[in-house]
């Protein structure tokens, strides 16, 4: 249903409030270079600090900036049900193509919990829906069992892993049969995860460096080994810096450097300083990829 580079978006903040005519800009500048889908109100766009109405502003302005051209993937998940429920149910109203929801965080729910949780969504609201598994984030992992019992449910139809563990993959892949398909969720490990089988990658890096990715997503689909390993070693250092505080610290940090929109986050997150900044700067300014480079606005 989905493939190839689907980016995670930032959410642009000034004073507070959020940046509408940054963010438009920038979902612009995402489908002019090409990208295969969107992913507004997740975690890199700091969905955990929006309020439930600016969550639904941010949908409906990706919604209405992308028209149709690429899949909108809405982030709708919460570590409550009902909450997941709602913002689910806002998403297809207000005509996001489907939604991403993030595996349960705090709660500590067992297995069951979490399988739960998901079909409740799923049942309440006809709409495709991704499951999310990110260990590092929500304390949980979603083993391969429960993804195998999940792709049973008629309205799930991915998963975006970001464990980088390619063994529990490979079991979760084998737990699902051809039910569902795959997709990435940590950039550094998009070649091998999509080698393994998977479908392609909901991208950090993709917010400042789309044509890379998309080289190496093409060229895994296409089975042109040679370009995609070029393209994964060519994003390594990125890769590297865009994690070296919490994401979205570093890509907002990134995306204020290029003169995108300003660095500012929401507490309990501070920008980016001192030796990290330096660090994602130097990266930025080393990049290149085929011809192109990221272009740093002055200081």
């Amino acid at each position: 249903m989905f493939h190839g580079t689907m980016t995670a978006l930032v959410t642009p903040f000034v004073n507070g409030k959020i940046d509408e005519e940054a963010f438009r800009e920038h979902l612009e500048r995402q489908i002019e270079a090409g990208v295969d889908g969107v992913i507004p109100a997740g975690t890199t766009g700091e969905a955990a600090t929006l309020s439930f109405d600016e969550h639904k502003q941010v949908i409906r302005m990706a919604v209405e900036q992308v028209a149709g051209r690429v899949p909108v993937i809405a982030g709708t998940g919460s570590n409550n049900t009902a909450e997941s429920i709602e913002l689910t149910a806002a998403a297809k109203a207000i005509g996001a193509d489907a939604a991403l929801l993030i595996s349960p965080y705090y709660n500590k729910p067992t297995q069951e919990g979490i399988y739960c949780h998901y079909k409740a969504v799923a049942d309440a609201v006809h709409l495709p829906q991704l499951v999310y598994n990110v260990p590092g984030r929500t304390n949980s992992n979603i083993l391969p069992e429960t993804v195998g019992r999940l792709s049973h449910v008629a309205n799930i139809v991915g998963i975006k892993d970001a464990t980088a563990n390619m063994e529990q993959l490979a079991h979760t892949m084998a737990a699902c049969g051809e039910r569902i398909e795959f997709y990435s969720g940590d950039d550094a490990t998009t070649m091998p995860f999509m080698a393994m089988g998977g479908h392609g990658v909901i991208s950090v890096v993709a917010n400042i460096a789309p044509q890379a990715m998309l080289a190496l997503t093409r060229a895994m689909a296409d089975g042109d080994l040679q370009r995609a390993r070029k393209a994964q070693f060519a994003m390594r250092e990125l890769n590297r810096v865009l994690f070296i505080e919490a994401n979205p610290i570093p890509v907002k940090a990134a995306c204020a450097a290029l003169g995108w929109m300003g660095s500012e986050l929401r507490l309990p997150l501070l920008p980016l300083a001192g030796e990290s900044l330096q660090a994602l700067h130097c990266a930025m300014a080393d990049f290149e990829f085929e011809g192109q480079r990221l272009e740093l606005a002055e200081s």
